[in-house]
């Protein structure tokens, strides 16, 4: 039987992964990928890469392809451009990159570490209005929130 991470460990043998430095340096260069935050509507506004766009994991194939009542025109007009997908830690995101692959979409790449590595670097993040959000309030919101009840009975 397979679990989740073994999921993310077949999807990383066909994605290319990202680190959140590399990422940073070529926005500050120039370079312009459309940042896809995969994570949930209330994640996002909690705290994301400024400029990121947020398709949940959850709606993103229909999301891609149009003609749906959840199609992103961005997204699903983008095929050929440089993608970089986003979530919490580099898990949903390398799951999206794949599938998202799968779609045809031929640039896609999966942030490592994800959002809480972009904030280990201390690079730039945002909440809802657009306020920045420094280092360790980050840190805060970003704190595993696994309850007992959660964790696999010994």
């Amino acid at each position: 039987m397979s679990g989740y991470d073994d999921f993310v460990s077949e999807a990383l043998a066909r994605v290319s992964e990202i680190m959140p430095w590399d990422l940073s340096r070529a926005l500050a260069a120039g370079s312009k990928p459309l940042l896809l935050d995969v994570r949930e509507p209330s994640e996002f506004a909690m705290l994301r890469i400024p400029g990121s766009i947020n398709v949940p994991r959850g709606i993103l194939e229909q999301s891609c392809e149009w003609d749906y009542d959840e199609t992103v025109p961005e997204l699903a007009a983008v095929r050929e451009r440089e993608i970089v997908v986003i979530c919490r830690s580099g898990k949903r995101s390398v799951l999206a990159a794949d599938v998202m692959q799968r779609m045809g979409f031929s640039n896609v790449a999966s942030l490592k570490l994800g959002i809480r590595g972009w904030n280990d670097a201390e690079l730039p993040l945002e909440n809802v209005s657009g306020d920045a959000v420094d280092a360790d309030a980050g840190n805060e919101l970003l704190a595993s929130r696994v309850k007992p009840e959660q964790r696999k009975p010994k």
